[in-house]
């Protein structure tokens, strides 16, 4: 378990640096610890130091985790790409989705969205660099889609979250992550109850925080290499 506890460590303090560095209040950048392919068991380990958000790629390995995990009250958010036959399952357990791009998406999660739930936070994930094999709406989409979440019964509004390609400078990565700021801060100006920008992982989390990423999606540097599932 010693590992786990130092990686935790290493990431809070490559945070806490980045935000320091950025002229950021503490704690204005949060950690998602991504544990998609990694047990439960690893989860509790790391929901014991102290950490409450973790993301899942795969909606019935989350589910498991979600369910296995029930007395801990974490929270839990999907961040893979969204199967229209998932949603059911995606609006009945997590808490946050970060991956909505299209506007069935939206119909289907609040159709499906437990009334006895809190509204289901939703993350508008846009596809900055037009990667055809990678999901994400247009800049263009994105007014179109906020209106639609905002409009919606049992869903909330709370912001954007992107992947963009990997680039290997820091200067390349502040200036598409700069970009999707510049989206952030015009859907903010038009839905004042927008919060969070869902953007930076392991490699990037630095560049992210200085452009004003609130939430930081961090795996391997957390748990290890990724396994196959």
């Amino acid at each position: 378990m010693h590992a786990i506890e130092q990686a935790f460590a290493d990431i809070q303090a490559r945070i806490d640096a980045a935000l320091l560095k950025a002229g950021r209040p503490p704690h204005s950048a949060q950690l998602l610890a991504v544990s998609k392919t990694k047990p439960a068991s690893m989860v509790e380990a790391l929901a014991g130091l102290g950490q409450r958000a973790f993301g899942e790629n795969y909606v019935s390995e989350g589910v498991e985790k979600i369910e296995a995990l029930a007395s801990l009250n974490l929270e839990w958010h999907f961040i893979g790409p969204i199967q229209s036959n998932k949603t059911r399952a995606i609006a009945g357990s997590f808490d946050w989705v970060h991956s909505v791009d299209r506007l069935k998406l939206v119909t289907r999660l609040a159709e499906q969205r437990p009334i006895d739930l809190a509204p289901l936070n939703v993350l508008i994930q846009v596809n900055l660099d037009g990667e055809a094999q990678k999901a994400g709406c247009t800049p263009e989409e994105i007014a179109p889609l906020a209106e639609a979440i905002e409009d919606a019964p049992n869903l909330s509004l709370r912001g954007l979250m992107a992947i963009p390609a990997p680039r290997t400078s820091h200067e390349d990565q502040l200036a598409v992550f700069q970009k999707l700021k510049g989206y952030f801060d015009e859907l903010k100006r038009q839905h004042a109850e927008v919060d969070t920008l869902s953007a930076g992982m392991s490699d990037d989390l630095e560049a992210a925080i200085m452009a004003g990423a609130t939430l930081v999606r961090v795996g391997s540097a957390l748990f290890g290499a990724r396994q196959s599932v």
